[in-house]
């Protein structure tokens, strides 16, 4: 944690600081997560759109199911980071306040 200035939630700046603040934090996995989330459902919804039956030997329904299993710990991992950053920058705020 960085000895950042404190920002009021109750400005409308300090709102915005916050919101823009709490999208910073645990990109990568949320971006990585919905990539493949997002792949995992074309994949399973590719067979009866487009008539495709192998990718490479596999089946896209597999291939599908693979990609929305391996999404899942990594959208629970960013919503972690964020809930864990949130709390303490919470805790840090209340111990300024007093």
């Amino acid at each position: 944690m960085t000895s950042e200035m404190p920002i009021d939630p109750s400005t409308r700046t300090g709102r915005k600081a916050l919101r823009h603040e709490m999208r910073m934090v645990a990109v990568r996995p949320r971006r990585w997560g919905l990539w493949l989330l997002a792949i995992g459902a074309l994949l399973l919804i590719a067979p009866s759109a487009f008539g495709l039956h192998s990718l490479m030997g596999w089946s896209p329904v597999w291939l599908g199911l693979i990609a929305c299993i391996a999404a899942l710990p990594l959208l629970v991992a960013g919503a972690l980071l964020r809930r864990r950053y949130r709390r303490e920058r919470m805790m840090m705020r209340g111990s300024e306040r007093t």
